[in-house]
């Protein structure tokens, strides 16, 4: 198939959606088309200033309005030359980056109208989508019209996009177009229908059009979706394999048909793109060719694992295929704009890579430099590692904080590998950053340093110090984020019969379970009820779903931990199965065992034929999210905790699409609150992390605890203390945690095989992190050691080797931890939900 127009056939056409949240808590962020626009620019100054002047030297013309008003309003030098080499527009938070996307894509259609633009799929463009659709839907509004005008465009004429060509970026190789989690089927909807482009000027990547012979299909010429891209460079062996050595010299021909019609176009005039956890646009892994054209190709771990949750996991994902434009593709026309946006102290790495280095295949988005239109548009937590602006924040301050000058003294030590009392006042000389800050201070180097070490040792003993006769209530957004944040400490607080532990976890989790993982199980269960188990059991009403039956329930946990002590796993199975026999009883409000196989040969039915990745439905979405409820179970029983201590929170916010809805108080907050006001807590526990790349999952449960602590406080009077804890997807730096708890061998050991024997869903990592390929408690292990490296850099080995202490000389990782009061923890989350929501 030659690239064409996309020839699919038209679904009915449906209203784009307006960027509104549901009925939220007070702080979910309200609807955009509410939100007053921002602080108007001065007009002399807008006119004034046509180009944006940079340190050394380096002017860059800025002909957009859109970015002179948001420039300005950012406060900062577009580009801060020589160290930065792409300019940079600032914005305070998630949704105004896609509300300055969306305006200077509207400002740039108004000026070309026949345009080529080629627009990013997957969560990052979510407000770029709904601002445009909303400026759209309501040009002709007086509140939609002051704001365009405020920010510079010519509301007489409404954009007409019926006119652009549009380029597909990217899609996985081999995928159905059909599947809702192919990216053909995303850019269809959201882009093609959803802001009413004409199909006929879309150049699409369908693969099932590609080079497929007659009478076959995508899975029959390559089964299990398995692509060898060496058959390139070797004789094919089987009649199969020459099939598929045909087909894939056809995806070839595709691809270079496909960049010689782009460029035929003139090449991609308005381009916007995300950018990977390993630096790549589209999918231009680390390593490729910086004038790479588009073609089929192998991608790296990283883009792997970022895909594992759109497939349906690493074992779908791994070693997949996809077709990309090149990056040779993207700046084939010189005078593009080309828009890279990126959301969060989480890409913050990779962003100062792109952008702070000289041209080089590790960093994929440095080929942009040098493009006059060229544009990183990123919030503020995007920015944390760009050099410049560090210390143009440090100069700017109005004070430095002693979390500030702490975090840049621990960073000087960990870079020349040196001890807190071995610096010496040159040793600043070594980082610009550090010297700002000592003079913004008018400190000695000696003397922050000297502070520094004795705020370390203040947090070690914190982390030492273990809560007596308290309430504690640990709280997750998912099931494995409480033991991979900071079990290790819990195992002390558990330890004291004064001391009460609650667990809850607040979202089902029902997106980490795999469909062949409940297709294993409910193999297991069907051939244990093919040898009548459980008849008994049903009638002595174990079973029974009329009542809470919280000693059954226990007996499943306890008895799935004594097969673990027993290495039995037959023994494991049986009882795992009993569980999942009486979820399904629950769901299916029925306790007959014969009816309850025929639901599940029902069920196996559709979890074999479902393609990896797809929404489930309701009913298997429920059942994955009781296994999830089971494993929690286990893994706080493993430490002594009984059952109906851990409590279930199936938040309705978490739904599993793409674009999740926003906290409200009736269906989220209430039922936290009744909780609070049950359990009456000293001390809550909750996932503490910075600015994401936009409102996720652990955001958006800290905000409903939030609002249910302080509605909480307000009832009763009582204030819980708060205690922040990360994991594997961020980190405290040691500066900004005040307790460092040691993790000796035996915590990793009891961490380790409480993991893997209770979090059966979780054992093979199908949803990994991109930094680590395997199981989360090994990754989770390595991050403990790291910190633990951070803090014998600091204080020296012989600190830990040579302590009184026994649990310092035993430490081979710590945990980090901030305990907040709620006052403390209240304005933390304010000024998070502001940079994260508000726009």
């Amino acid at each position: 198939m030659s690239p064409k127009a996309n020839q699919s056939s038209e679904p009915e056409k449906t209203p784009a959606a307006a960027p509104k949240a549901d009925a939220a808590p007070k702080t979910s962020p309200a609807s955009p088309a509410a939100a007053p626009p921002a602080a108007a620019p001065k007009a002399a100054a807008a006119a004034s200033k046509p180009r944006a002047a940079s340190p050394g030297g380096t002017d860059v013309r800025l002909s957009s309005k859109v970015e002179q008003r948001y420039h300005e309003r950012s406060g900062r030098q577009l580009m801060y030359a020589p160290t930065e080499k792409i300019p940079i527009i600032e914005v305070s938070n998630f949704p105004a980056l896609g509300r300055l996307t969306a305006l200077r894509f509207l400002e740039w259609v108004q000026q070309n109208p026949n345009g080529v633009v080629s627009l990013p799929t997957g969560k990052t463009p979510e407000y770029f989508i709904k601002w445009t659709q909303h400026f759209l839907d309501t040009w002709n509004d007086a509140g939609t019209q002051a704001e365009l005008t405020e920010a510079g465009l010519d509301v007489s004429t409404k954009p007409n996009l019926s006119n652009l060509r549009f380029v597909q970026i990217d899609e996985f190789y081999p995928i159905d177009p059909n599947q809702q989690n192919s990216f053909f089927y995303y850019v269809n909807k959201h882009y093609i229908r959803g802001f009413g482009l004409d199909p006929k000027n879309a150049l699409l990547i369908n693969p099932a059009e590609i080079g497929i012979p007659e009478g076959m299909t995508l899975d029959t010429v390559f089964p299990g979706g398995k692509v060898d891209l060496g058959l390139r460079h070797r004789v094919p062996t089987t009649a199969l394999e020459r099939i598929q050595y045909e087909v894939i010299l056809a995806v070839d021909q595709f691809c270079s048909e496909y960049e010689a019609r782009i460029r035929e176009w003139g090449g991609i005039g308005f381009f916007l793109g995300g950018i990977g956890p390993d630096g790549h646009i589209g999918f231009n892994a680390r390593g490729s060719d910086l004038e790479s054209p588009t073609r089929l190709t192998l991608t790296n771990y990283e883009t792997e694992a970022a895909a594992a949750g759109d497939l349906g996991g690493i074992e779908v994902s791994r070693n997949r295929p996809v077709i990309t434009i090149g990056l040779g593709t993207i700046t084939f026309k010189r005078d593009a704009v080309v828009l890279v946006f990126a959301a969060g102290e989480a890409k913050g790495g990779v962003v100062a890579d792109a952008i702070q280095n000289t041209k080089n295949v590790r960093y994929p988005a440095s080929a942009l430099q040098g493009l006059p239109n060229a544009r990183f548009y990123l919030t503020h937590g995007a920015t944390v590692r760009l050099t410049e602006r560090i210390i143009e924040d440090i100069e700017k301050a109005p004070e430095l904080s002693p979390a500030e000058l702490d975090k840049r003294v621990i960073n000087l030590c960990l870079k020349l590998n040196k001890r807190l009392d071995d610096l010496r006042e040159e040793d600043a000389k070594e980082c610009r950053i550090v010297t700002a800050a000592l003079k913004k201070s008018g400190l000695k180097l000696k003397d922050v340093a000297a502070t520094t070490k004795a705020g370390l040792l203040r947090k070690i003993e914190s982390g030492l110090d273990n809560p007596k006769n308290q309430t504690l209530l640990h709280t997750g957004p998912h099931h494995d984020d409480i033991m991979l944040g900071y079990m290790n400490y819990i195992l002390h607080t558990v330890r004291r019969p004064s001391n009460k532990n609650y667990f809850t976890v607040l979202t089902s989790g029902f997106t980490a379970v795999t469909s062949s993982f409940l297709a294993t199980i409910l193999e297991d269960l069907k051939m244990l009820t093919d040898r009548r188990e459980y008849l008994e059991e049903r009638n002595k009403g174990a079973l029974r779903i009329d009542t809470e039956n919280t000693a059954a329930r226990a007996e499943e946990v306890y008895g799935f931990l004594d097969g673990i002590a027993a290495r039995n796993e037959m023994e494991m199975k049986r009882w795992q199965c009993r569980r999942m026999l009486h979820s399904l009883m629950v769901v299916y409000e029925d306790e007959d065992i014969e009816n309850i196989r025929d639901r599940i040969d029902e069920l196996l039915n559709y979890l074999r034929t479902v393609y990896p990745g797809k929404k489930d439905i309701k009913i298997v979405q429920t059942l994955k999210g009781m296994q999830r409820e089971f494993e929690e179970e286990l893994i706080w029983g493993y430490i002594g905790t009984r059952p109906e201590d851990v409590f279930h929170g199936r938040l309705g916010f978490y739904t599993g699409d793409i674009f999740t809805r926003q906290p409200s108080q009736d269906r989220d907050v209430k039922p936290v609150l009744k909780m609070l006001t049950d359990i009456k807590p000293d001390i809550v526990t909750l996932a503490f992390d910075p600015e994401g790349t936009g409102p996720d999952t652990h955001y958006k449960v800290m905000q409903v605890l939030h609002e249910a602590l302080i509605q909480y406080a307000a009832k009763t009077k009582k204030k819980p203390e708060v205690w922040g804890y990360r994991n594997v997807w961020h980190r405290f730096h040691p500066a900004d945690a005040n307790a460092l708890v040691p993790m000796s061998l035996n915590s990793m050991a009891i961490m380790e095989h409480s993991f893997l024997n209770c979090f059966g869903s979780q054992k093979h990592a199908s949803f990994p992190s991109f930094e680590y390929d395997g199981p989360f408690c090994h990754q989770a292990q390595l991050v403990f050691v790291d910190q633990y490296r951070m803090l014998r850099t600091c204080l020296g080995r012989e600190f830990f080797e040579h302590s009184e202490n026994p649990r310092l000389r035993a430490a081979r990782g710590f945990v980090y931890l901030r305990k907040m009061a709620l006052d403390e923890f209240s304005g933390n989350a304010r000024a998070l939900a502001e940079i994260t929501e508000a726009v």
